[in-house]
């Protein structure tokens, strides 16, 4: 899994406000396309969801997997790795924030993710940057909409 699918946007909020979003990861289905229902399995002691269970209904893929997550302690990113799936057998993924110093800030989304039914690496690189772009756009409409 060593290739990986890289984008960045950016959102009018400072990165305290950005953060507060993708943390939020029970009301992903509100805001990201494809993403059915979460449940929030665990929490670290600081309220942040530590582990959490997906349905995905997007078109050709159709899951419910499992992610483990780890958050920076200074706020700056968040990744994630799947602990169980049926369909997926491998994800990897983060949001990195970087403040730009004029209440902006940039996040850049990186996914690796790999699949139990054979797929030609092209194709699942595709399909991972439509997750990364879908992703990244929904994540900034629904910033600068609250």
């Amino acid at each position: 899994m060593a290739d990986r699918t890289e984008s960045s946007i950016v959102i009018d909020a400072p990165p305290s406000r950005v953060i507060e979003v993708i943390a939020d990861i029970a009301a992903y289905p509100d805001w990201s396309d494809g993403v059915r229902s979460v449940e929030i399995l665990t929490q670290y002691e600081d309220g942040r969801p530590a582990d959490a269970r997906f349905v995905v209904d997007a078109g050709a893929i159709k899951d419910t997997y499992e992610l483990e997550y780890d958050w920076a302690d200074d706020d700056s990113s968040v990744s994630w790795t799947l602990t169980s799936g049926q369909m997926l057998k491998a994800m990897d993924g983060a949001y990195e924030l970087s403040d730009n110093g004029d209440g902006t800030t940039t996040v850049r989304y990186r996914l690796s993710v790999d699949v139990s039914i054979p797929m030609i690496g092209l194709i699942k690189r595709k399909a991972e940057k439509v997750i990364v772009d879908t992703a990244l756009r929904g994540l900034k409409e629904r910033v600068e909409s609250s």
